[in-house]
């Protein structure tokens, strides 16, 4: 009995490796679908396909079972056309995917933020940008306004224009993707901070104490740029070592800085509490 069983499972193991294969093609093709103006023309597409191809096998109708499987070439090049726009988003969206981003791609993003951070903090403005790593921040993204749009200097210094609706709040950063803005961030409970900090930064370490994103903080008042990252707050950052310290974070470059090239606005936020995070 049990060969058999064995012997059975042996020869079609296939099957069900591709059913379960098409269900889960299918089920994320639906989600990424859904809502959209094509998934209801698609909905009523199967409907009809699907009826008529159930009623020509039911009572055996040999010209519409015919003209269902010549239809069927054609249906799959007018799905293609109808989901055009679709298709490009999701070709985009996986081209974007960090595992298929170069490191000159993500060095270009570097130096973009970089420009944008410091236009920002030219200007007087303050911002809060969040860029998630590997744990996601749909939580915090589902609390602000959708935005999905591609990451440019000019939208984000418009997001930060203090007269703006969404100028408060973080700007969550995914893939180079602007997600969403105006988020509500979760701020730190720590009871040992310097009393100058702002919202802003008790924002971006209530952030990194909930995940591995990385935040950056330019400070409304001052003027400073600060990056918050694995509970260590670096403030009052130049250019040129904000630049090194997102490309260190962003990179993954294991490479350790020498102690002679060691931040001197660098502060430790244990849980031990043994340091405070002080003013510069």
């Amino acid at each position: 009995m049990i060969q058999t069983i064995g012997k059975f499972v042996l020869e079609n193991w296939r099957t069900p490796v591709e059913v379960i294969i098409l269900a889960a093609v299918l089920y994320y093709i639906y989600l990424y679908l859904r809502g959209t103006h094509g998934a209801r023309i698609l909905i009523g597409l199967a409907v009809i396909f699907l009826t008529l191809t159930l009623i020509s096998q039911i009572f055996h109708l040999l010209v519409i079972g015919w003209i269902l499987q010549f239809l069927s070439v054609f249906l799959a090049v007018a799905l293609v056309v109808i989901f055009q726009p679709e298709l490009r988003r999701l070709l985009t969206d996986l081209g974007s995917h960090p595992l298929f981003t170069s490191a000159l791609e993500r060095r270009e993003s570097i130096e973009e933020i970089t420009d944008t951070v410091f236009e920002i903090a030219s200007k007087g403005f303050g911002a809060l940008i969040a860029v998630e790593r590997d744990i996601s921040l749909k939580p915090f993204v589902e609390t602000g306004v959708h935005v999905d749009a591609d990451f440019s200097k000019e939208l984000v210094l418009t997001i930060f224009q203090p007269k703006t609706v969404l100028h408060d709040g973080g700007l969550v950063v995914r893939n180079d993707r602007i997600v969403a803005a105006a988020c509500i961030l979760p701020l730190t409970q720590r009871e040992d901070l310097d009393r100058n900090l702002g919202l802003r930064h008790r924002a971006a370490l209530g952030l990194c104490e909930e995940s591995d994103a990385l935040t950056i903080v330019v400070s409304e008042e001052t003027g400073q740029v600060s990056i918050c990252h694995d509970s260590t707050l670096e403030r009052n950052l130049s250019v040129d070592k904000f630049r090194d310290l997102l490309s260190q974070l962003l990179l993954h470059n294991d490479d350790q800085r020498n102690s002679d090239q060691q931040l001197e606005t660098k502060t430790r936020v244990s849980d031990s509490r043994e340091l405070p995070v002080v003013s510069h």
